[in-house]
């Protein structure tokens, strides 16, 4: 009997795990999108107790509720939450989730990589937080201005949890954003053209593309801080030659497009449930889509007017400001096409369409303070002051969050099954419109009269402890509302009317499968001759594609492969660019120690590079015998192009130890410290890529590699003849002096 007890007990305990096992193991992008979701919720549960602990110790002047040093670690935590343990993951989150879905697709294209950049996101917010384990948590603000966050300033090893738990979130957000675009790309439904997908998956592409070329900018200058904490490097030290400066340029470079990474998707959200509630289809979906695209171009050329006030010359000053006015104008076409495409619908005023109508009204004032500041003059005044903090909020509270308050109740019965309570949405909306603009309009009144941001404390000047107040309690609000949502969302799911498959009417894929979806999305995929397929479905006789015809899909969708492999390339191409823009920035001026000329010998690592060079050649030769089905020249020629790039890293690893063994060091001045960064992470890149090719190798060495598979061998090659073509730069720029 105690045996079989046991086993009974055992077996409980396996079937209590089941379904906690199939979620963490789970590939299936539903499940990985609503995981996404919840761990986002999460911490928007810690991020906003961060927030209502701010607000309470700015409730009254002179307050010592917290002390200035935790009160500095709440205010970089709040922001750091925010942005990439929030934001950005919620957004992922419903991309994940709908993108297959409103393209006809059974799962995203590499479900394995999709389950991988999920799991980076727990892990880089845990490593964030572990860091208040180590006596305090981080203090240097969420964008760690240089020269606050470098060991002379900041011994704290929570700095260094910051930087690991946000390179951890960087490559996870590059990955996520690699899948989306290739599973929009290549996994179409036929029928599907681009110029026939949802405005959402529009909008998912074009975050994605920005994630790709933005994140990159971070990861490298977070790479170059660890190296100046961990080795002893300068790249940010005024003291010893670096520059604080340098450090803004590449945070804002990514700063700025992350905006429009956090603010296109609800672009996506609301541009599909508009239309639905005005039963109408979106108005100049061309001009909707374009203008995201020219967001893209636009987002890479603003980022300076952030730093208005650091003093970069009137030239400067000029070309930003006429940027950020130029990316006013794309963001205010979609404003008038959601106006028009409201005007003369038959409006359904659901909590959806609520909040979405609320996102419009806003959005807008948080865009109007915006471009205020593109007048340099005005930002001078205001940019140290709360009317900033006033802006950011109204874009991305006002923007962003309503716009997934509108996505919340308007795909929710499709994940689940079950409706929303609108009564308790209708509390969570006023609760929410309320909070907003009690605090962040008051926070611009204070900026307009003086309160700096960034203080733990003011003094009692006349006004500002009652618009304080005010916005104390319009954060309670927010977070009222919050719990609202949290309460409406479990009751529902208890107990909330069923939806049927689709109950909104909608116009687009998601609703022509079950609510929620099957593991295989679809059982069959309707017919996709226009932009509305379910309406072309459910009304054969007003089908859109009778009366409005849209550019037809000729059927072709590229290599999954190959897409993947240039698009990472791209991420890796903005890494390596901001790497060498720093050693040219450092080694274009007079330098004591070491210099390229003085610590270098350009013939022998001529010769070696001349070894990488024949391996892309090698390579070439290599692909051509694998397409031709020749089995043992392809084996040759691929272990001769691993050989070419092994003869190469052993020239660098010459190349090191000479250095070493003559005193220079990546901490002896800024050329070492750019030389051995640049370098050394292309020595990785390399070695990664001769891994790679080991593995294909072993493969066809092991007869597993066919002719058939010479995509995959291609998309490697794309790869490994990227190295050669950094190194060519590399070369060039370090070795023979061009550029300083």
């Amino acid at each position: 009997m105690p045996l079989i007890e046991t086993t009974e007990t055992e077996a409980e305990q396996g079937s209590a795990l089941g379904p906690l096992l199939t979620w963490v193991s789970s590939v299936d992008h539903k499940q990985i999108g609503i995981m996404y979701i919840c761990t986002a919720t999460i911490f928007l549960a810690i991020g906003g107790l961060e927030a209502l602990l701010i607000r309470f110790q700015l409730l009254v002047p002179k307050n010592d509720f917290l002390s200035p040093d935790f009160f500095n670690q709440m205010f970089t935590m709040h922001g750091t939450t925010m942005v990439f343990l929030v934001g950005m993951p919620v957004l992922v989150g419903f991309a994940n989730y709908f993108v297959p879905l409103m393209i006809g697709a059974r799962d995203v294209a590499f479900p394995r990589l999709n389950a991988m950049s999920f799991w980076l996101l727990p892990m880089g917010g845990i490593l964030l937080y572990f860091s208040f384990f180590t006596g305090a948590a981080p203090s240097a603000g969420w964008f760690s201005y240089a020269p606050l966050s470098t060991r002379p300033y900041n011994l704290m090893v929570a700095q260094d949890y910051w930087i690991i738990g946000l390179l951890c979130l960087g490559v996870g957000s590059v990955a996520a954003a690699i899948n989306i675009i290739v599973t929009v790309l290549t996994l179409r439904a036929p029928g599907m053209s681009l110029q026939r997908v949802p405005l959402f998956v529009w909008m998912s592409l074009m975050t994605a593309i920005l994630t790709v070329l933005a994140l990159p900018a971070l990861n490298a200058a977070l790479a170059m801080l660890l190296i100046d904490r961990f080795l002893g490097a300068a790249f940010f030290q005024p003291e010893r030659g670096g520059s604080a400066v340098l450090w803004q340029h590449f945070f804002w470079v990514f700063g700025h497009p992350e905006v429009y990474i956090l603010i296109l998707p609800a672009f996506g959200m609301v541009s599909e449930v508009i239309p639905t509630f005005s039963r109408k289809p979106i108005y100049g979906y061309a001009f909707v889509a374009g203008s995201s695209a020219v967001i893209v171009l636009l987002s890479y050329g603003v980022w300076a007017h952030h730093m208005f006030a650091v003093g970069l010359g009137m030239g400067a000053d000029i070309f930003f400001a006429v940027g950020t006015l130029l990316i006013a104008l794309p963001t205010g076409v979609k404003i008038f096409n959601w106006t028009a495409t409201m005007w003369g619908g038959a409006i359904h005023l659901t909590v959806a369409m609520q909040f979405a109508v609320a996102f419009l009204l806003e959005f807008v004032i948080g865009g109007l303070t915006g471009v205020m500041f593109a007048a340099v003059p005005i930002d001078w005044q205001l940019t140290d002051t709360y009317f900033v903090v006033g802006h950011f909020h109204y874009v991305l509270i006002g923007g962003t969050v309503f716009g997934l308050f509108s996505a919340t109740y308007y795909w929710f019965p499709k994940m689940t099954g079950r409706m929303l309570s609108e009564r308790l949405g209708r509390w969570q909306l006023w609760l929410w419109v309320f909070g907003l603009n009690a605090t962040f309009m008051s926070q611009h009144l204070l900026g307009v009269m003086g309160m700096p941001r960034r203080v733990y404390t003011y003094d009692d000047n006349p006004g500002w402890m009652l618009l304080n107040m005010v916005a104390t309690a319009g954060a309670v609000a927010m977070a009222t509302g919050t719990l609202v949502l949290l309460w409406n969302i479990a009751i529902s799911l208890r107990s909330g009317q069923p939806a049927g498959n689709n109950p909104w009417n909608g116009f687009t894929l998601e609703w022509a499968t079950t609510s929620p979806p099957p593991p295989e999305n679809f059982e069959t995929i309707p017919e996709v001759k226009s932009r509305r397929p379910v309406w072309d479905l459910d009304q054969p006789e007003h089908a859109d594609w009778k009366s409005s015809k849209t550019p037809s899909d000729n059927g072709r969708r590229p290599d999954k492969a190959m897409v993947c492999a240039w698009t990472f390339i791209a991420s890796e191409a903005v890494f390596f660019l901001l790497l060498l823009v720093s050693y040219v920035v450092f080694n274009s001026q007079e330098l004591a120690g070491p210099t390229s000329a003085t610590a270098l010998d350009a013939t022998r690592t001529g010769a070696f590079t001349v070894c990488l060079l024949l391996s892309s050649v090698t390579f070439w030769f290599a692909e051509r015998a694998l397409k031709a089905g020749k089995s043992q020249h392809f084996r040759g020629w691929l272990g001769l192009t691993i050989g070419l790039g092994t003869v190469f890293m052993l020239g660098q690893a010459w190349e090191y130890i000479g250095l070493i063994q003559s005193d220079v060091t990546v901490d002896s001045n800024l050329f070492a410290a750019t030389f051995f960064t640049v370098t050394g992470f292309h020595g990785l890149h390399v070695t990664a890529g001769l891994i790679a090719l080991s593995i294909l190798l072993a493969l066809a060495i092991g007869d597993s590699f066919s002719s058939q598979r010479s995509k995959v061998f291609g998309a490697v090659g794309v790869y490994w003849h990227f190295v050669d073509v950094v190194w060519i730069i590399v070369f060039l720029i370090v070795y023979m002096g061009y550029l300083q």
